[in-house]
């Protein structure tokens, strides 16, 4: 039998203290150790009718219904905000499910989406905390889907965090769902909005295209204009991994990149690469060594927000936070390395005199993974680029629906 800790010893010593008396005086004569009563040792064969007193009790979860909860979202331009949001979201019930916003919808209530349908799947479905996906997801929620949510998928719970979703005529999109009583909210992750995202992308090719007259003074305030506002801790860092290094004799598989942006193409690869070993160790390139070899715009996201996006992917075990370019064989060896791998799709670097793989190539430990998708950072960007007024306009837009919402609660509250 499966019992609560031992919490029913001290009730049964203290409704049946004869009883319990008895049975401690039998062990003692018996030469039996008085610790089955704290531990639970070797079982005794006890007489059925003692288990007709009550004292025995099963635990209380035992065929307990798993509680499901829901999160939607148009997850464009995937960021570890998200991430965060989805982590905590899981941590409020025990299974998952993730409404994914359709392109329609979106145009609809935003303007157009940066990534398609396939590709938020693939990074949605790619996230440690998801367990299951509904594609063709509203972006408000109304009574007759928060009614399929609750018959169809099983649902208890909404879960949305505290900033404001509001639809074109101003309402909360999310009303439904607490005038049912079935909506919890989680705390917003501060420092990356997709917004954000997209002002840091346009200003970075700003920077890129007019290079030639760009004045250093100038160079200085670019940098300083999608400077991160995202401060890590020790304890993100360790809410986001997996906790477990690798077994003995297991096959550690090592990747390396910018991993910027982070996107469907990332995502798919990295799987590609755990498929071939037990351990996927990936080595994330420092700022300063992304802008030496790849171009003083690069990265657009830093170092730790970059680190917490890969470390997100389910198919991830471990990463190196600031890798170095060139892979050595101190490096292979310190991490018991038996695969490096690279992918045939990725960002182009300036001309260098030595290859970083130089190494595990004259080892045969390197091996060039044919990429399951050409999707790149740089195309990524050219997309907002290239739709460049439409994202001004949807940026302002959702900048200033939520300084409305923040000055209306700021009255509320009386701050």
């Amino acid at each position: 039998m499966d019992y609560e800790s031992n919490s029913w010893i001290w009730e049964g010593v203290y409704y049946y203290p004869h009883l319990f008396g008895g049975l401690m005086v039998t062990a003692a004569l018996l030469g039996l150790s008085t610790s089955y009563f704290g531990v639970i040792g070797v079982p005794l064969p006890l007489p059925h009718s003692w288990y007709n007193l009550g004292v025995f009790r099963k635990k209380k979860n035992v065929g307990k219904r798993r509680v499901r909860v829901y999160m939607d979202g148009c997850f464009d331009l995937m960021h570890y905000g998200h991430a965060n949001a989805l982590r905590q979201a899981k941590a409020l019930g025990d299974e998952l499910v993730v409404g994914l916003v359709s392109d329609e919808e979106i145009v609809a209530n935003k303007g157009p989406p940066v990534l398609s349908m396939d590709e938020r799947l693939a990074l949605v479905s790619g996230l440690k905390w998801v367990d299951e996906v509904i594609t063709d997801a509203p972006y408000a929620i109304t009574e007759n889907f928060l009614n399929r949510l609750f018959h169809e998928y099983n649902i208890d719970y909404v879960i949305h965090g505290d900033d404001p979703c509001l639809l074109p005529d101003g309402t909360d999109a999310y009303a439904a769902a607490k005038k049912a009583g079935r909506y919890k909210q989680i705390k917003r992750t501060e420092g990356v909005s997709s917004t954000d995202i997209v002002g840091r992308i346009m200003s970075s090719l700003k920077e890129q295209n007019n290079r030639e007259d760009v004045k250093p003074q100038d160079e200085c305030q670019s940098k300083v204009s999608h400077i991160s506002q995202f401060l890590p801790t020790s304890r993100r860092i360790v809410q986001f991994s997996n906790g477990k290094g690798p077994r003995p004799n297991a096959r550690i598989v090592y990747i390396d990149g910018a991993f910027d942006l982070f996107h469907a193409g990332h995502v798919e690869m990295l799987k590609r690469a755990r498929e071939l070993g037990d351990f996927l160790l990936v080595g994330i390139h420092s700022d300063e060594t992304v802008s030496e070899n790849r171009g003083n715009h690069y990265p657009i996201m830093h170092l730790h927000e970059r680190s917490l996006s890969v470390l997100a992917c389910r198919y991830v075990d471990e990463v190196i936070i600031g890798a170095p370019w060139e892979i050595t064989k101190d490096m292979i060896t310190t991490f018991n390395i038996s695969l490096v791998v690279h992918g045939t799709v990725a960002e182009k670097s300036l001309p260098s005199e030595k290859d970083p793989y130089e190494v595990p190539k004259s080892i045969g430990k390197f091996r060039l993974l044919e990429s399951p998708k050409d999707i790149t950072t740089t195309s990524v960007a050219q997309r907002i680029m290239a739709n460049h007024d439409a994202y001004v306009q949807r940026n302002a837009k959702k900048a200033k629906s939520e300084k409305r919402y923040y000055e209306e609660r700021k009255y509320v509250s009386g701050d």
